[in-house]
């Protein structure tokens, strides 16, 4: 289980998120929505442990462990996996190089299956993400936590930058990451996925969805719904109700 109480961070010694409250629980696939800026990004690289984000309040405990003070390499063998938005290309190490440290102690397919299943075979042997486009990034990056095998993957965008012909493929590896061809008791990886469009939901179901607007997030509940309205009256809208609630949360703490 993952488990986020009050957390806090700041960039640079600029706050970003603010008193942030979510809970997934072994099986589960959320999703967080949230226009550009509002700090969807910073939230999954707290979460990863990269020291740029520092937690300034709160704690991140997964599967019962506080991992808030905990460094990147250490979060990744606990079993902590992402797909970055924009993934660095990395010159002198081959895809199949990073394939082979990934693989590394598993039993199950190999670099070569994994990348046919990627539509990648032809990749295995170029610098990671060198020249790639949009959806081989993305390809690339799901096809390394395949071979990962994360208890969590945090997901930044994964049909941003992807064209039709790609996003279907994405969908799919990325439901055989979650586990999603198993009963719900017997998934193992848990998902958090970022997503401006919404695009990723015809082809991935999640369970639990969040509007993240300001650092805060804002409301909870059914995705498909979430998305409907933010597709018909935009983010503004959800902007308007979170404004709403905090005006009459303000109100009645006044009035008592």
């Amino acid at each position: 289980m993952l488990e986020i109480k009050g957390l806090d961070v700041a960039v640079e010694k600029r706050q970003i998120l603010h008193d942030v409250n979510l809970t997934i629980r072994e099986g589960e696939t959320h999703v967080l929505f949230g226009p550009n800026g509002a700090g969807k990004t910073t939230l999954l690289m707290a979460i990863m442990g990269f020291p740029k984000y520092v937690v300034t309040r709160g704690s991140v405990v997964f599967n019962g462990q506080d991992i808030t003070g905990l460094p990147v390499d250490e979060r990744a063998r606990l079993g902590i996996g992402m797909s970055f938005q924009r993934p660095p290309v990395v010159r002198g190490v081959t895809t199949r190089d990073i394939m082979n440290v990934c693989l590394y102690g598993h039993d199950g397919e190999t670099a070569s299956q994994l990348a046919e299943k990627a539509n990648l075979t032809d990749f295995l042997d170029r610098d990671i993400n060198y020249g790639f486009s949009g959806g081989e990034l993305k390809r690339s990056e799901l096809m390394q936590l395949l071979a990962q095998r994360p208890n969590l993957a945090l997901l930044d965008e994964p049909e941003s930058g992807v064209d039709l012909v790609n996003i279907a493929l994405i969908g799919q590896l990325i439901n055989e990451l979650l586990d999603k061809e198993c009963p719900m008791r017997e998934r193992k990886c848990m998902g958090l996925i970022i997503t401006h469009s919404g695009h990723i939901l015809d082809y991935v179901n999640a369970r639990t969805g969040y509007v993240l607007y300001d650092g805060r997030i804002g409301c909870e509940g059914d995705p498909h719904e979430m998305l409907a309205t933010i597709k018909e009256k935009g983010y503004q809208e959800c902007i308007r109700c979170i404004a709403g609630i905090s005006y009459d949360f303000e109100e009645l703490s006044r009035q008592s």
